[in-house]
């Protein structure tokens, strides 16, 4: 049985975070990974309270961002063939998923990667 600290370690966490148009986002479908839930199941649940989610908290990829983000990562995580782009949560738009799942484990996820993203901020500067 996986321990909490090893299903949200601050490593598996700060592998997801990207530098994307100039900001740390995490993609659609490792936040899914990490929440425990299917991406199908994410991506809903973000349509359904869009107005919680104005373009500096979420973006969607374009094509070409996508394909040259995924000519970077050398393990293929994207699962099959997509028929649309994933969407890019900054750190806001992340802090605004609690808000949408209220699970305890997508509490505990949030908690690590708002950690996360303080300490990659510290660090740089």
């Amino acid at each position: 049985m996986k321990t909490k600290s090893a299903v949200l370690s601050s490593e598996r966490i700060e592998q997801r975070i990207y530098l994307l148009r100039e900001q740390r986002v995490m993609l659609s479908p490792h936040l899914a990974e990490l929440y425990g839930v299917a991406p199908k199941v994410l991506v809903p649940q973000v349509k359904r309270n869009i107005e919680r989610f104005p373009k500096d908290f979420m973006f969607q990829l374009t094509r070409a961002e996508f394909e040259n983000l995924k000519s970077q990562i050398v393990t293929s995580s994207w699962g099959g063939v997509r028929r649309a782009t994933p969407y890019a949560f900054t750190e806001q738009g992340v802090a605004m998923r609690s808000s949408v799942l209220r699970s305890e484990r997508a509490v505990q996820v949030n908690i690590e990667i708002m950690r996360t993203f303080v300490r990659l901020r510290q660090s740089a500067a």
